[in-house]
């Protein structure tokens, strides 16, 4: 069937490993007490132990990984950050509230649908979308998981979603939205807010802030940022692209080499450049020296790196989809805060208009942007996330 790229259990993207250790920490400020049991089936979640038939395969494992953790421990409040769904019926079996903070759903109509168009991406790969047959068998497969992931997810006392998106798909398929709280994850910007906005304009630079993976389609910026070249024609200042990101493995490593191929290809080389594995103050830097911030991702659930883009200060050209379109890249105060797009062409022309956009036109926009971004503070999830839990913790056991 194919292997899937399970969202829930891969190496966490930084949104996540934030939103989970803040999660953590504001239980910390309701329990008085907190304890820690060391796993040893760790493996069973892991999609490297399932090179087919990887999503059933890791839901499967992380009930084996959760019956280890509820054996040695079993808790008042069962609390998932993980994404492991297919726990929440044994936890409770063992007498447990079942709390959850939900990034990604496992599975999603737009997952199904992309295979019923056959359409080769990074969850549906080009051996199966050029199958007619396997296609089909990959529904029916799709469609079975889809039904017990919403059997078992409304199995949930509370569930916590990070974005409009999310929880869309969530209730779609939980079909408990009176259970169901949207909470946007922790932004930590506060660096970035102290940014100036005035920004260098010789070069003017473009910065794509995200790791090297097939999903983050890099390459649709490279193709972008050629066509604005020719847009802005010879007599414009020759902008920059930074991109910044990490490699999780060889596979990641192979893609940057591409990247950096592929830039040669469109003749654009001189004016690209990578930054791999680089430290956060090293990366506020860049941030503070782009007048645009670039996001191809489709689909991204929330899209931490468009918030560090407005709180920089950086006008933000993301993906007219998911996170980015329903909650983060909307105007505010009336006024327009950065640009969405979906096609390389859309993209190019949205990189010419912030090139060309007088400075001081530029900075107003930017100031919006970053006032947008504070909705999005760790403070503001410390009182949501609060608001959310507090009933079900301070409640009577039922």
């Amino acid at each position: 069937m194919g292997r899937e790229s399970h969202p829930k259990t891969q190496s966490p993207t930084r949104a996540r490993r934030v939103a989970s250790m803040a999660f953590l920490a504001g239980l910390a400020a309701l329990l008085s007490a907190l304890l820690a049991a060391a796993l040893r089936r760790r493996k069973w979640v892991e999609a490297s132990t399932y090179p087919h038939f990887t999503m059933i395969g890791q839901s499967l494992g992380s009930v084996y990984l959760a019956w280890e953790a509820l054996s040695k421990f079993t808790p008042q409040f069962y609390f998932d950050t993980s994404g492991y769904a297919f726990t929440y019926p044994l936890a409770r079996l063992f007498g447990c509230k079942v709390i959850c903070y939900t990034h990604y759903p496992t599975i999603s109509s737009d997952m199904v649908e992309r295979v019923k168009q056959r359409s080769s991406m990074y969850n549906n790969n080009s051996r199966i979308a050029g199958s007619i047959w396997l296609s089909r068998c990959k529904i029916l497969y799709y469609s079975a998981f889809s039904w017990f992931y919403g059997l078992v997810g409304s199995c949930t006392h509370l569930v916590m979603v990070n974005s409009s998106w999310t929880r869309s798909h969530i209730e779609n398929i939980w079909r408990i939205p009176e259970r169901t709280r949207r909470v946007y994850p922790p932004c930590d910007t506060s660096a970035l807010q102290m940014l100036p906005l005035e920004r260098p304009t010789t070069p003017p630079i473009l910065i794509s802030v995200a790791q090297f993976r097939p999903e983050k389609a890099h390459g649709l910026q490279l193709e972008a940022f050629a066509i604005a070249l020719d847009k802005l024609g010879p007599g414009f200042p020759k902008p920059k692209l930074q991109f910044a990101g990490s490699c999780r493995n060889k596979e990641d490593l192979e893609r940057l080499q591409k990247l950096k191929d592929r830039s040669t290809e469109l003749h654009i080389d001189e004016l690209v450049e990578f930054h791999k594995d680089i430290s956060y103050r090293d990366l506020v830097q860049l941030l503070g020296g782009a007048v645009a911030g670039l996001h191809s991702m489709t689909d991204e659930h929330f899209g931490i790196s468009v918030v560090e883009y407005m709180a920089a200060g950086a006008i933000p050209i993301a993906h007219k989809s998911a996170g980015p379109m329903m909650d983060i890249v909307l105007d505010e105060d009336s006024h327009q805060t950065g640009f969405l797009a979906s096609e390389k062409e859309e993209y190019a022309e949205a990189i010419v208009k912030v090139l060309r956009m007088p400075e001081a036109e530029r900075q107003e926009m930017a100031a919006v942007a970053r006032k947008r971004a504070q909705r999005f503070s760790e403070q503001r999830f410390h009182e949501d996330f609060t608001d959310a839990v507090r009933p079900i913790l301070t409640s009577t056991r039922s």
